[in-house]
């Protein structure tokens, strides 16, 4: 089973690939994660990446597919694989959809987690983690047990990201409905897409792409 996994930052993309690879032994492919094994390898292409990035560049759309390219030729892709962040636009789109001809390969499922964006705004500014073992916590949906004290190791020092906050959130909403949305019609002609409530809980979520990957009927 080989699908796309859509919505911005924050919709809970990489928390469901995560569960996917426990549940379904499927392969997270996220486009930074497969950048830096590349130029870690010292490959070719991961190594004209390298010279890009270290220019101050983009890394060009044939590049990234070209790293795509070697990842999909590895033998635990062929499980099946979750692509997380690309493709971002109607013209990596297309790339895949030829890299994937190539190869033989197709995809089964693009599967959007919409969001609603003052929901998600709240949902992610809440969150802070315990700055000693990293536990998670929300200003709303998951404080401490004890006031100021870490559930896990008892530390009472926690943190909060920097960019987790209302301007950068709406800053990525409208990046995500400019350049990625746009995608959605492509992938909707092949009838490929499917949509699932991403504000809803982590299991609930989980239960509905599990639904349409068993190819179930939807309610």
């Amino acid at each position: 089973m080989n699908i796309i996994l859509l919505g911005p930052p924050g919709a809970g993309k990489g928390t469901q690939a995560s569960q996917l690879e426990d549940e379904r032994g499927m392969v997270q492919l996220s486009t930074g994660d497969m950048l830096r094994a590349a130029v870690a390898a010292g490959s070719e292409v991961g190594m004209r990446a390298k010279r890009v990035m270290e220019a101050g560049g983009l890394v060009s759309d044939a590049i990234v597919t070209g790293i795509l390219s070697a990842r999909l030729d590895e033998e635990d892709a062929r499980a099946g694989f979750i692509l997380d962040g690309y493709p971002r636009t109607t013209a990596q789109a297309g790339a895949l959809d030829a890299l994937l001809a190539e190869k033989g390969m197709r995809l089964d499922h693009v599967i959007e987690l919409v969001v609603d964006e003052e929901a998600l705004v709240e949902r992610i500014t809440g969150r802070f983690t315990c700055a000693s073992c990293g536990e998670g916590y929300h200003d709303r949906f998951k404080q401490p047990a004890a006031e100021g004290v870490c559930d896990v190791c008892g530390s009472a020092e926690f943190a909060r990201r920097p960019d987790d906050n209302a301007e950068t959130v709406r800053t990525r909403m409208a990046e995500y409905r400019a350049k990625t949305e746009p995608i959605l019609p492509h992938y909707e002609a092949l009838g490929l897409v499917r949509h699932v409530d991403g504000m809803a809980d982590i299991a609930e979520v989980n239960d509905a792409i599990e639904t349409i990957l068993d190819g179930k009927p939807r309610g």
